[in-house]
C-alpha cells in the first residue's frame, strides 16, 4: 500500500496560521483605530473600541497553534462580520470604509480557520495511515 509522505510543516498548514494571526491581528487594530482614531462616534474616542477586546483572547490560542482556537473563532467572527455589513451600510464614510475593511478581514479569518483546521485534520489521517502502514505485518 503505498501512503502518500507527509512533511511536519506542511506549507498549505502555515500559510493557513500566519493567515489567521495576521488576520485577527489586523482586526483587533483596526478595531481600535476605528474608535478611537479614525472614525470614533464620539470626538476623542468612545467606549465601543472595547469590542476588540474579544479578539484578543484567541490570539493566545492562535499562536500556539491550538486546533480548538480555530474552531470556535471561525464562528465568533461572524458577530464582527455582521456588525461590519450593517455598519457599511448604515453609516458614512469614512466609517462605511472601515467597515467593509472589517467584513474583508472576517471573511480572511474564517477562511483561513475552515482550511487551516481541515489540512491539520487530514494530515492527521494521513499520519494515522502512515503509522498503520508501517505497524502492518510484512508478508
Amino acid at each position: 500500500m503505498n501512503v502518500p509522505t507527509l512533511s511536519p510543516t506542511d506549507p498549505g498548514v502555515q500559510a493557513t496560521r500566519w493567515l489567521a494571526t495576521g488576520s485577527l491581528i489586523g482586526l483587533i487594530v483596526l478595531c481600535l483605530a476605528w474608535e478611537l482614531v479614525l472614525a470614533p462616534l464620539r470626538p476623542g474616542g468612545s467606549w465601543l473600541a472595547l469590542k476588540a477586546l474579544p479578539l484578543c483572547i484567541p490570539l493566545a490560542g492562535i499562536l500556539k497553534n491550538r486546533m480548538y482556537t480555530y474552531r470556535w473563532v471561525s464562528l465568533v467572527v461572524w458577530l464582527y462580520f455582521a456588525e461590519g455589513v450593517v455598519r457599511a451600510v448604515s453609516d458614512r464614510a469614512p466609517s462605511s470604509w472601515l467597515a467593509m475593511v472589517e467584513v474583508v478581514l472576517c471573511l480572511l479569518l474564517f477562511t483561513a480557520c475552515g482550511m487551516h483546521v481541515r489540512l491539520r485534520q487530514r494530515n492527521a489521517r494521513l499520519q494515522a495511515a502512515q503509522a498503520a502502514a508501517a505497524d502492518a505485518p510484512r508478508s
